[in-house]
């Protein structure tokens, strides 16, 4: 593939590498840059990380090869906020190319991070729903690399602290699936928390009408008491919740996100694909995830 001056010129300062050449494919869904996160995960799809001109305001993983999808496997449609209402991807970028190598298109809030970029500013939920809106967009774009390859049925709003109240605060929207709140929980004081964080009230809780996941961090996280509240709540849908001695931080920045990505993907993979056999972490009595020596666990309306 030819780079005209011009696009070479654009990458260099935008301190993008070009270490791996973009396909045709890629050129025509309008890839600006893109890098593999670690090894590009454990999943059967080797994920990538990438931006693209028509979301310069948010950061995509999907399997790199997009051969393996079609009419019969589809990607499902997962979409991430930050911690600190960050707008930026940046602390969590180990775990959504783990999940995305699962077989998901996953876009977080945020321009794509540079190796060893933190990021600056501050988003709103309303990313989350242009990230949805974007997905389903491509999937009827003839131009798209997605195009008849997205699960338009099947969407996942999540996200981490911040970003998990900008997640219950979209999840209401009729076209979501399920809702994966991590390290979060409505503060129940709509002046609480950091500026620019969603002022919900617990009454907002009764709008969720999707199975719902709590990942939280033990009693040592700042989360746990919200979170927990939110849960002994939540008795119209389904709700899992699963606490993990490791305090607010969670595991997103270890090896593949940790244990946190292993157990948000099973409910995904549950959830989005219909995959039972993952879905016994969470069913069952017991369910397998009470097994583990690291996770404490609970549920409601749930088999």
């Amino acid at each position: 593939m030819k780079i005209n001056f011009i696009s070479l010129v654009f990458l260099v300062f935008a301190g993008m590498s070009i270490q791996n050449p973009l396909s045709a494919q890629e050129v025509t869904t309008k890839t600006v840059a893109q890098r593999v996160v670690e090894d590009g995960g454990t999943g059967d799809y080797s994920a990538i990380m990438y931006t693209d001109s028509s979301l310069l305001t948010h950061t995509i993983f999907r399997p790199k090869d997009m051969g393996a999808f079609g009419k019969k496997n589809k990607l499902q449609i997962i979409v991430w906020g930050n911690g600190a209402c960050a707008n930026s991807p940046w602390e969590h970028i180990n775990f959504l190319s783990e999940v995305a190598s699962h077989g998901f298109l996953a876009i977080a809030i945020g321009p794509m991070p540079q190796e060893g970029e933190r990021g600056s500013g501050r988003s709103s939920s309303s990313q989350l729903i242009d990230a949805i809106d974007w997905a389903i967009a491509q999937n009827s774009d003839k131009a798209s690399v997605f195009y008849k390859k997205v699960d338009i049925d099947k969407i996942a709003v999540s996200g981490m602290s911040c970003g998990g109240l900008q997640t219950l605060e979209v999840a209401p929207d009729p076209r979501v699936t399920t809702a994966v709140v991590c390290n979060s929980g409505i503060i129940g004081n709509p002046g609480g928390g950091m500026p620019g964080m969603p002022g919900l009230t617990k009454e907002h809780l009764a709008k969720l009408h999707t199975p719902t996941l709590y990942l939280l961090g033990g009693e040592s996280d700042i989360a746990y008491n919200n979170g927990m509240d939110d849960y002994n709540r939540i008795n119209h849908v389904p709700v899992f919740v699963a606490n993990m001695d490791v305090g607010h931080g969670g595991t997103y920045r270890q090896p593949h996100g940790g244990e946190f990505a292993k157990v948000a993907t099973a409910w995904y993979k549950w959830q989005l694909k219909g995959d039972e056999e993952a879905g016994r972490l969470f069913a069952g009595n017991p369910p397998q995830l009470s097994q583990s020596t690291v996770w404490k666990v609970d549920k409601k309306n749930l088999p």
